[in-house]
C-alpha cells in the first residue's frame, strides 16, 4: 500500500489518467470492490482505499481524466456547429452529421455518456467525502484539503452539468445517490421513476460509524429540466455546499501551473458568472466576474489584467504554455504520459492527421480584415464624403493571434509564409485576384492552434476552459446590456464596455492594455466606440469608407453595433476552443431573434439550397440542440 501511495503522490495531475480513471470505471460502472492497475500488477480493495489524503488526492485527480475525455466532444459540437469551422472532403459520417445538423442516435460526438460518467464519478467521490469526512458539510468546521477536494468534485460536475444543457437543451438532473453510470443510464430510460433503496441518513453527529440505513426507499422522479432549471440547481448547490475549491499541490513540487491545472476558486467564480450570464442576471454574473478583473493579487504582471506579458508577439504563448496571470483553468495533456487528444488529428492536414475541420471563410477573414495604422478624413457635415486618407490606409490582418498562431495555410504540412500572407493581403487590397489565386494555388485553411510548437504526432495540446480575455469579454457583453438607476436617471454601461473591450482602462492602472489592446488594434480609428452617433463602415479589404451608419438618438442600435463587435472579437481572440455556437445561441435569445444564428451559420455552406435549408432548420430553436440518447457502452 505505501509504494501504490508513493506512486500517486508523485503523478502530476495530467499523468494520472489510466489508473485512475480505472478506478472510477470500476466503481462507476461495474460497482465492484477492487481496483486493479495494471502497471502495478496490484489490487485496492474499495474499503482501504480512502484511509489519508493521499489517495483522496488521488481518486481526485481521477476525475481530471474523465473531463479531459470530453475535450473533443466539446470543441466539436461547440465549433463545428459554429460560423467558424466547416468539414472538409476527408470529414467522417459523425462528423457530417454535426456539421450538417442531422445527428443519428449512434454518433459518438452526440452522445451524453462521457459527461454522464464524469457526473456518476463525482457522485461517487463526493459521497466517499461525505461519508468518510462529514465536517465537509459543516458551514462552521475549519477549511482542510478535504473541503477542497470537495469544491474541486462539486465544480467539476456542475461544468459537466452546464455543458450538457447547452448541448441538449434539455436533460436529466442526477441526484447525488446515484453513483454508477449504469445506475444513471437506467434512470434516464426509466419511464417515470426509479427506487433507490440504499441512500444513507447521517446521523446526528454525521459520523459514519452512526448512520442509519433508510428503511423506506427514496422514489427518485425521472424528469429533464431546461437549461435555466438547471442553472437555479447548480448555482444553489455551489453556493450553498463549497466552502473552498482547490487543494494547493505547488507547495510540494514548486509548480505554479498546478493553480490553474486544477479547479480553484477563480475557476468556480467563472463558471458561476456564466451561469448566471446565460440566465440574464447580470448583477450577480457581475459579482463572479469582477473578483477576476479587479484582481491585482502578486507583484509585477497583473493577474488576469492583460498587460504586456502576453501582448504583441507573446499572445501566441497563452496557446503553448499555461501561465496563472492568463490562464484560470486548463486541462494540461502529455503524450509521454499518454495523455492525449484528437484535436490535432481532427485539425491538421500533415501526416498521421486527418484534416477532417478546417476553418471557415469568415473565421479566416476575421482576423485578416481587421486593419491597423488607418486614419480617415472625416467631413462632420457631410458624413457621405468621409474618405480613407491615402496616405495612411492601414495594414491589413491580425497577425499576432490569427495566422501562424491560430490558422495556417497549408500544403500537406508546408505552411504559407507571413511574407507571403501580407502579400495576398496587398494583392486583395488592391484588386489583383489573379495574384491571390496564384499565391493559395495548392494551399487551404488549416486550424493551427492545437498543432503550434508541436509535431504532427504529439496530439498533446493543451486545452483551456477558461482564460482571462473570455472573462473581460463576459463583462464587455454584460456592461453592453446591463442599465441600472443612478441619481433617479436609467444609465447605460456601455462606455465601460468599451474599455474592457478596447485598451483596458476600466481601473485607472497604465499597465492594462485590454483584449484589441495588446495585439495592437485599440488606438485610433481601430478603436471600437459608440461615443460618436455617425459610424462608418469600411471596405473589408480595401479599407475604404463606403458608406455610415446614423444612430443619433438611437442607443439601441449603438449597443446592438457594439455587441456585435464584442462577438467578433470573441471569435478572434476564443476561436476554435469550443465556445462559439453557445455565444451565438446566447445572443440570439436575448434578441429573441433566432435568424442572428441561422444566418451565421448557413452561411458557411457554399451549396445555394443546402444553405437555406440549414437556414430554415435553424430558425427553429429546437434545433439547436442534440437529441438526448444515453445508453450504455459497448465496449
Amino acid at each position: 500500500m505505501q509504494k501504490i501511495r508513493k506512486f500517486f503522490e508523485n503523478m502530476r495531475i495530467i499523468r494520472k489518467g489510466l489508473v485512475i480513471a480505472m478506478f472510477f470505471e470500476v466503481l462507476a460502472v461495474l460497482s465492484c470492490q477492487k481496483l486493479y492497475e495494471p502497471d502495478l500488477g496490484l489490487y485496492i480493495k474499495d474499503e482501504n482505499y480512502f484511509k489519508d489524503e493521499s489517495e483522496y488526492r488521488s481518486a481526485d485527480l481521477g476525475l481530471y481524466s474523465l473531463q479531459q475525455n470530453l475535450v473533443e466532444q466539446l470543441v466539436v459540437l461547440g465549433d463545428l456547429r459554429s460560423d467558424l469551422c466547416k468539414i472538409t472532403q476527408n470529414a467522417d459520417r459523425e462528423l457530417i452529421e454535426i456539421n450538417n445538423f442531422s445527428v443519428s442516435e449512434n454518433n459518438k460526438y452526440a452522445s451524453p455518456l462521457n459527461l454522464y460518467t464524469l457526473i456518476a464519478a463525482c457522485n461517487n467521490f463526493i459521497r466517499k467525502i461525505e461519508y468518510y469526512h462529514p465536517e465537509v458539510m459543516d458551514k462552521n468546521a475549519p477549511v482542510t484539503n478535504y473541503d477542497k477536494y470537495y469544491g474541486e468534485a462539486l465544480c467539476m460536475r456542475a461544468w459537466a452539468f452546464f455543458n450538457a444543457a447547452r448541448i441538449y437543451g434539455k436533460i436529466p438532473y442526477i441526484p447525488y445517490s446515484l453513483t454508477s453510470i449504469n445506475e444513471i443510464v437506467d434512470y434516464v430510460n426509466s419511464p417515470k421513476s426509479i427506487t433507490d433503496s440504499i441512500d444513507i441518513i447521517y446521523g446526528a453527529d454525521g459520523y459514519h460509524n452512526d448512520t442509519i440505513t433508510r428503511t423506506e426507499p427514496l422514489v427518485i422522479p425521472n424528469a429533464f429540466i431546461d437549461l435555466i432549471s438547471i442553472i437555479d440547481t447548480l448555482t444553489n448547490e455551489l453556493a450553498s455546499k463549497v466552502k473552498a475549491v482547490g487543494v494547493n499541490q505547488r507547495i510540494n513540487n514548486g509548480d505554479v501551473t498546478w493553480d490553474v491545472t486544477v479547479w480553484n476558486q477563480y475557476a468556480m467564480d467563472v463558471l458561476m458568472g456564466q451561469m448566471y450570464l446565460y440566465k440574464g442576471d447580470y448583477s450577480r454574473a457581475l459579482q463572479y466576474f469582477d473578483p477576476i478583473v479587479y484582481n491585482y493579487e502578486g507583484t509585477g504582471n497583473i493577474k488576469f489584467g492583460l498587460d504586456s506579458k502576453f501582448s504583441s508577439d507573446n499572445w501566441k504563448n497563452i496557446i503553448s504554455g499555461i501561465d496563472p496571470d492568463e490562464h484560470i483553468l486548463v486541462l494540461k495533456f502529455d503524450k509521454s504520459n499518454r495523455q492525449q487528444n484528437n484535436l490535432q488529428y481532427l485539425f491538421s492536414d500533415k501526416v498521421p492527421n486527418s484534416y477532417q475541420i478546417k476553418p471557415t471563410k469568415f473565421a479566416v477573414e476575421n482576423w485578416e480584415t481587421i486593419w491597423d495604422g488607418t486614419k480617415i478624413i472625416i467631413n462632420n457635415t457631410n458624413p457621405a464624403l468621409t474618405y480613407l486618407n491615402p496616405l495612411n490606409q492601414g495594414t491589413p490582418g491580425d497577425f499576432y493571434r490569427g495566422y501562424n498562431v491560430s490558422y495556417v495555410y497549408s500544403n500537406y504540412g508546408v505552411l504559407l509564409s507571413d511574407i507571403d500572407v501580407h502579400l495576398m493581403l496587398d494583392f486583395k487590397r488592391t484588386g489583383n485576384y489573379l495574384e491571390v489565386q496564384k499565391k493559395m494555388e495548392n494551399f487551404d485553411t488549416v486550424v493551427y492552434k492545437y498543432s503550434l510548437n508541436k509535431n504532427s504526432y504529439d496530439h498533446d495540446a493543451n486545452f483551456i476552459i477558461y482564460r482571462a480575455a473570455s472573462v473581460h469579454l463576459y463583462e464587455a457583453e454584460i456592461h453592453t446590456q446591463r442599465v441600472f438607476i443612478s441619481g433617479g436617471i436609467l444609465r447605460t454601461d456601455a462606455l465601460l464596455a468599451q474599455k474592457f473591450l478596447n485598451e483596458g482602462s476600466y481601473q485607472n492602472n497604465k499597465n492594462q492594455l485590454g483584449v484589441r489592446g495588446r495585439v495592437n488594434f485599440a488606438d485610433g480609428y481601430e478603436r471600437v466606440t459608440i461615443e460618436n452617433d455617425v459610424i462608418y463602415k469600411h471596405d473589408p479589404y480595401t479599407n475604404k469608407v463606403i458608406g455610415y451608419y446614423n444612430y443619433a438618438g438611437n442607443l439601441d442600435a449603438k449597443k446592438t453595433f457594439l455587441e456585435n463587435m464584442i462577438l467578433d472579437e470573441r471569435a478572434r481572440e476564443l476561436a476554435f476552443e469550443g465556445e462559439r455556437f453557445y455565444d451565438l445561441m446566447r445572443i440570439a435569445k436575448r434578441r429573441e431573434n433566432n435568424s442572428f444564428l441561422a444566418d451565421k451559420v448557413a452561411a458557411k455552406f457554399n451549396d445555394v439550397s443546402q444553405r437555406e435549408a440549414i437556414r430554415q432548420k435553424l430558425l427553429d430553436e429546437s434545433n439547436w440542440y442534440i437529441p438526448f440518447y444515453l445508453k450504455k457502452s459497448e465496449e
